[in-house]
């Protein structure tokens, strides 16, 4: 992995980076032999991605297209929340709820759904709230405003990676066993750790029906062992080889808690800090 190079292609923008400054220096030789290019220098902002760069760490952050979304919905002078959901809370179809703008409703998913890009933390709530864009009742926008108001008081966290060569692949997975009461389907909850930084995760409601907790579990293990397996495969295209090993975790240290259920605020922040997501400072 010493010589491994990324380029990633947007329109006319190019994003490269590389192990090796002298690998990275001959390839901007051989494009602008080729292009006719301007370099900007360090990556720092990116598709409203802000990056900060540190002598052992990197800073991924929206701080910005945060600040945007609360503003953008007229939140920006609201009491904040602490959670993005409050524990047990259960959101349902409504079918007898006000009916609200649909535009409107599904404008405000769309935007917490590219947030999710850098902000885990709310990727099971706005992953419930989406589920009700076909026909959302006042009862949602509440829901979804609950998440604004958080995202409004943490727009400043970011995803810390560090320049760490110990550890290995790490998976985590869980299941909310029967908890959308409309359909009585399970919530599937994951997350991948390549040498101890966050690289993956999910949270997505399940397409059959478990008849148990085990087998709510054995599903959402399953989906994360597929991802756990392909990049297990490209790591070992660059000569990493690793082992698949299969561990209980014990209920206090399930990570993947924070992708299926709502938590109580000392659980939610612990695990929060737990996935690498810290406050984002300029």
């Amino acid at each position: 992995m010493n010589q491994m190079m990324v380029a990633q292609i947007y329109v006319d923008d190019i994003v490269f980076g590389g192990v090796s400054n002298q690998q990275v220096k001959q390839f901007v030789h051989q494009m602008e032999a080729k292009f006719e290019m301007s370099m900007v220098g360090e990556l720092k902002y990116f598709l409203g991605i802000q990056i900060r760069h540190m002598e052992d760490n990197i800073f991924i952050s929206q701080l910005n297209y945060g600040k945007n979304i609360v503003n953008k919905f007229g939140l920006e002078y609201a009491k904040p929340k602490k959670t993005p959901f409050a524990i047990h809370v259960k959101v349902t179809k409504d079918e007898i709820g006000k009916s609200i703008d649909v535009s409107g409703y599904r404008s405000m998913i769309g935007s917490l759904l590219y947030l999710t890009e850098s902000r885990h933390d709310i990727a099971h709530s706005v992953g419930v709230c989406a589920r009700y864009q076909a026909d959302p009742k006042e009862s949602h926008l509440n829901f979804v405003k609950r998440v604004i108001k958080y995202v409004q008081g943490t727009s400043d966290y970011g995803l810390l990676y560090t320049f760490d060569t110990n550890g290995s692949l790490v998976g985590y997975c869980d299941a909310d066993w029967a908890g959308n009461t409309d359909d009585r389907k399970s919530t599937s909850g994951g997350c991948l750790f390549f040498r101890n930084n966050l690289v993956s995760w999910f949270s997505k409601k399940q397409n059959s029906v478990s008849l148990s907790i085990a087998e709510a579990e054995f599903i959402a293990a399953g989906s994360s062992c597929t991802q756990l397996l392909w990049m297990k495969q490209i790591l070992e295209k660059y000569g990493v080889n690793l082992v698949v090993d299969l561990e209980h975790v014990s209920t206090d240290k399930k990570v993947a808690d924070i992708f299926t259920k709502g938590l109580d605020v000392n659980q939610f922040e612990y695990l929060r800090t737990a996935l690498g997501l810290y406050v984002f400072e300029i």
